[in-house]
């Protein structure tokens, strides 16, 4: 058409040439997607923040900064990896139970990580309370990242509180406790509910604490806080780099050694010693105690038992010879 100042395609009949990448930028698109975490209008975003506020008030790295690779929100650094399993941080105490005496007791805690949607009861109420007067930080996370972070632990009733690692006390230190002291020492114990059970009886039969080998012997575990109720809060765990050197030296500061053994010389209950400083040690269930511990024993005590039944558990046996050193001692009282 005349003066129709229009450039037309000289290969389309009646079209028109391109804008002249005018339009190019909206074409290209805005790139990936950014992550959760850098989302402003994001709840990860508001986490992150929180988490790193909290870190710069105590002058710690905020997680996800260290070494230069990010982590996943709310995870702490000191994690362990094992292979074939899904990643779960160390020193997390779960279960309700046992959260709330770890923080009753103040222990060192880091984190306080809840599931979404948890049933609320007064023990969660409490633990809510605990930690915001204490300033620690209570992360909602859905249930199957708490089971990731737990380790697969399906038990920890919807909630986990990080902790920094547990600090074992000196074995002679549980000899300042009790009067007379009542120790508890472990020969070749491995699994962590027996221990929990253990210390959770004797924290209720008055004993001074327990003492692990530091060599074939299980630690303070998610597993032992949840089993023993959290009464790990309370009773203190000592680590013995020898467990035969340390008997040795209780026996020169006067404390008198029993072990417990089917196959004792005395039955529990005409032992007579309950008045003394005593150190009571138990074996495996497997292997009992071992030789060089056996002939350290000042005594050898048994536990009368049904023919029916061929062996106590470590943990059972335990609580029972607990349970009458202490009613002796109140009778003579």
């Amino acid at each position: 058409m005349a003066g129709d100042s229009r450039r037309r395609s000289p290969n389309t009949k009646g079209g028109k040439v391109g804008s002249g990448g005018n339009g190019r930028q909206a074409l290209e698109g805005r790139g990936p997607t950014p992550k959760a975490e850098d989302r402003e209008y994001h709840a990860a975003h508001k986490r992150k923040q929180s988490v790193e506020r909290l870190a710069a008030k105590r002058g710690q790295a905020a997680p996800g900064r260290s070494q230069g690779r990010p982590q996943a929100q709310g995870r702490p650094q000191n994690q362990t990896r094992t292979p074939g399993k899904k990643t779960a941080i160390e020193d997390l105490v779960t279960g309700r139970n046992a959260v709330l005496e770890a923080l009753r007791a103040r222990i060192p805690a880091t984190t306080v990580y809840l599931a979404a949607r948890v049933e609320v009861d007064d023990r969660v109420r409490e633990i809510l309370s605990i930690a915001a007067h204490r300033e620690i930080p209570v992360l909602e996370v859905m249930r199957p990242e708490l089971d990731r972070l737990t380790g697969g632990d399906l038990l920890h009733q919807g909630i986990a509180l990080a902790a920094k690692p547990y600090e074992y006390a000196h074995p002679f230190d549980l000899l300042d406790r009790g009067r007379p002291p009542l120790v508890v020492a472990l020969d070749g114990i491995t699994d962590p509910r027996n221990l929990g059970a253990i210390i959770r009886s004797i924290g209720a039969f008055g004993g001074s604490g327990v003492v692990l080998p530091q060599r074939r012997s299980v630690g303070v575990t998610p597993a032992a806080w949840r089993a023993s109720a959290g009464a790990i809060a309370r009773v203190p765990v000592a680590m013995a780099s020898n467990l035969a050197q340390t008997i040795t030296e209780y026996k020169k500061r006067g404390v008198f050694v029993i072990g417990l053994d089917g196959g004792g010389d005395v039955q529990l209950p005409a032992f007579e010693l309950a008045d003394r400083a005593l150190l009571v040690v138990a074996g495996s269930e497997g292997q009992g105690l071992s030789r060089l511990v056996r002939e350290l024993c000042d005594q050898i005590v048994s536990i009368p038992i049904g023919r029916a039944t061929e062996s106590l558990n470590a943990s059972v046996a335990t609580s029972i010879a607990l349970y009458a050193i202490a009613a002796s001692r109140a009778a003579a009282e």
